[in-house]
């Protein structure tokens, strides 16, 4: 497995290289977004990027945005800075999980697994072939999980990876409330890992693509206190 770091501070950057080297991945170094761009345009694109937040030049927020313009790389941010605020922007910038430093080199490397089981599981185990999950004209919204597919009025959307199995795993169990750990254990695959702050800001990205109206959501819905649950639309 190939890894690519995004990180400015050469010591740190040498440093997490070596361990990860010692965990058996293969390693890649950036020291900043233009670098990281270069790297994926020159080498392909890496199993899993580990990118800090507080980078040179364009930060790290921009270099995630910039990766998932065309990339569904498993992101996870590595940094130290630990406030919701900045772990909220880095999720909604695209990323898909969120250490802080330090950290121990065994919850990263298990984070970095459980994150490709989730890149390998696509689809749910249930075989449907579609799923319309909002027949209302002008709003047509079928889902596919066999084709990994989601159209609305017949146009491709464009899901990341971990929008498109949250999407799944709530049109799987419709009508049925799915708390936030039963979403983290599910899709996520990481148990007391687990972040539910992940799941709220997925579940905010994944309404601005699928609802009607995002700031007044009827699809995927709010049970306060419990979870979210998914009503589909006549």
């Amino acid at each position: 497995m190939h890894l690519l770091i995004v990180e400015d501070d050469t010591r740190v950057r040498t440093s997490l290289r070596l361990a990860m080297e010692d965990e058996g991945y293969s390693v890649g170094e950036a020291e900043g977004t233009e670098a990281a761009l270069d790297a994926v345009r020159a080498n392909g694109v890496p199993d899993v990027m580990l990118v800090d937040l507080m980078l040179g030049g364009l930060d790290g927020y921009t270099c995630i945005r910039e990766i998932r313009r065309d990339h569904d790389v498993p992101i996870i941010v590595v940094s130290a800075r630990d406030d919701t605020h900045d772990v909220v922007a880095a999720l909604e910038s695209g990323a898909d999980d969120f250490v802080t430093k330090p950290f121990e080199v065994k919850e990263l490397t298990a984070r970095i697994r459980a994150l490709r089981r989730r890149a390998r599981a696509t689809v749910v185990e249930r075989e449907v072939t579609e799923l319309v999950l909002d027949a209302s004209p002008g709003h047509r919204l079928v889902l596919c999980p066999e084709r990994g597919s989601l159209r609305l009025s017949g146009e491709d959307v464009y899901l990341t990876l971990t929008e498109f199995r949250l999407l799944c795993e709530l049109a799987q169990n419709d009508s049925l409330v799915l708390t936030r750990q039963m979403l983290l254990d599910k899709i996520w695959d990481r148990g007391f890992f687990g972040d539910e702050r992940i799941v709220d800001v997925h579940v905010r990205r994944l309404r601005t693509k699928v609802e009607r109206d995002p700031a007044d959501p009827s699809l995927i819905v709010t049970v306060r206190g419990l979870g979210y649950r998914l009503d589909v639309q006549s």
